[in-house]
């Protein structure tokens, strides 16, 4: 599989909360890795996330506040032995630019 993503991804945990569609139940998670385009996440639970539009508040070291930000699910999968899932998401906006350069920086890349 041809891996065509624009932006190198950084591995890094970080914790977030999500709701989806519209929701207002919101679902926790823990960043696997982030690029400038999307991230990827392990949910705590399983949540119906095909297809989804996803409103993210992400907690970013340094920041005063959760970076609000909108994606959209490209993929899913089942986590092993656990009851989350782990999730791709894609954002229409590079609005993670700016924390995966600064996660490179820090990381000394």
């Amino acid at each position: 599989m041809d891996d065509r993503r624009m932006f190198e991804r950084i591995k890094t945990k970080l914790s977030l909360k999500f709701s989806a569609n519209g929701n207002t139940k919101q679902g926790e998670a823990e960043t696997t890795d982030i690029s400038g385009n999307g991230m990827g996440f392990v949910t705590k639970e399983t949540h119906s996330l095909s297809d989804a539009s996803l409103e993210i508040s992400l907690l970013v070291p340094d920041y005063h506040e959760p970076l609000c930000l909108k994606d959209r699910v490209v993929w899913l999968s089942k986590v092993e032995g656990g009851k989350g899932q782990r999730v791709g998401v894609h954002l229409e906006e590079e609005r993670l630019m700016n924390v995966a350069q600064a996660l490179w920086k820090k990381k000394g890349g």
